[in-house]
């Protein structure tokens, strides 16, 4: 898809990386101002993870901000679009922007819906040249795509999980883990004390909803692209059901704490696993690995175990996703076929081997990797056939 549309002004911001050794060098940055009547009414908008509720607070003094022709300031005082695209060009002559969007998955308007919206609801009643919105349009930036959406969104995710704690939606999980050392680091809503976000318990918990990824058709690889979908299902599933038999987190409480002691011993053991299939290889120059400095042990997520190495999110959500693949139902509750630690000692170089070499032919990206349903589905049947064995 190729839009193209006149703007007031252009600039291309250069990336401070590209001269250094480090760092992200493939994303640009490029700044537009445009008239509000000239904004494009087909922009993608798959890509932004929010829901565009225009009977809200915020929506309707965006409306009321937009046309107030008294301040004649509307974009500064908006932060504007953040759109995601392939390509884009300026002409200088026509003062012209052309966008181009090749992927829809990554490809479109990633922040900025609610103004969009507005935008397009409201701009009758204007006149060209009144009202002005910033553009920042953003090339190169696939592989950090789904960190750049959930940073861009955070307050859509502070409201989800404060509205829920409020609503003692999160009870499932509190009574779940009350006994464990962790359950005081969770954080249920912004500014709570702790250093776990509820976000990652309930994405971890995704992985081993085998109500909704009951086999290999579907993979939840949205615990490691989408977050706030993983937060949306969570409470989805608590409006209708409540903390009733039929819940999947419900019937998930009995082995909620052997899953976030599996993710401890998935992160803790990395090196070693890696070790067993490459024993000339060093862990630490795996890419996004990072090794240990100066003596300081960086420490698991949940038990706080000392680690020489820390772990992208990329190699441990599909890692861990693949021990759905033991799981059961029995009298509503879910139940392991087979001890998951045991089977991760004997399949752990194996899982790992798996995903350090498809993160090797993906171009050394662990973030690719997290979200390749090939991967996961990889993982997936390597621990159905040892279940099976």
């Amino acid at each position: 898809m190729e839009l193209k549309f006149k703007v007031e002004s252009f600039r291309k911001i250069p990336n401070p990386y590209l001269v250094k050794g480090e760092g992200e060098k493939r994303a640009m940055m490029y700044i537009a101002i445009c008239d509000v009547k000239n904004i494009p009414d087909c922009i993608p908008m798959e890509t932004n993870p929010r829901k565009q509720k225009l009977t809200t607070g915020v929506p309707k003094k965006i409306k009321a901000s937009l046309l107030d022709e008294s301040y004649l300031d509307f974009y500064l005082l908006n932060r504007g679009l953040c759109i995601s695209a392939s390509d884009v060009t300026f002409n200088n002559y026509s003062n012209e922007i052309r966008i181009v969007f090749d992927d829809p998955e990554f490809h479109g308007d990633v922040d900025g819906g609610h103004t969009y919206k507005v935008i397009l609801e409201n701009r009758d009643k204007l006149d060209f040249g009144k009202q002005f919105v910033k553009l920042e349009i953003l090339t190169g930036i696939e592989d950090i795509f789904q960190r750049l959406a959930a940073a861009r969104n955070t307050s859509t995710q502070v409201q989800d999980k404060s509205i829920a704690e409020l609503e003692n939606r999160f009870e499932i999980i509190k009574r779940a883990i009350e006994k464990e050392k962790y359950a005081s680091d969770i954080y249920f809503e912004e500014n709570d004390q702790g250093d776990i976000d509820v976000s990652d318990i309930l994405a971890i918990l995704n992985m081993f909803n085998i109500d909704l990824y009951p086999d290999m058709e579907k993979f939840p690889t949205a615990s490691y692209s989408a977050k706030q979908k993983c937060i949306r299902t969570y409470i989805d599933y608590h409006k209708k059901l409540g903390d009733g038999g039929d819940n999947p987190y419900v019937k998930m409480m009995p082995i909620m704490t052997d899953i976030f002691e599996l993710y401890d011993q998935i992160e803790v053991n990395m090196g070693k696993y890696y070790k067993e299939k490459f024993p000339k290889g060093k862990y630490g120059t795996v890419k996004g690995v990072a090794a240990m400095k100066n003596g300081e042990y960086y420490q698991s997520k949940f038990y706080k175990t000392d680690m020489d190495y820390t772990t992208p999110t990329g190699f441990i959500y599909p890692i861990l996703g693949s021990f759905r693949a033991l799981l059961k139902e029995e009298n509503h509750q879910y139940t392991w076929r087979k001890d998951p630690f045991a089977v991760l000692d004997d399949l752990g170089g194996e899982l790992v081997m798996t995903t350090v070499e498809r993160s090797r032919t993906l171009g050394n990206n662990p973030q690719s990797v997290g979200k390749d349903t090939g991967n996961w589905k990889t993982l997936y049947m390597t621990v159905k056939l040892g279940l099976l064995e």
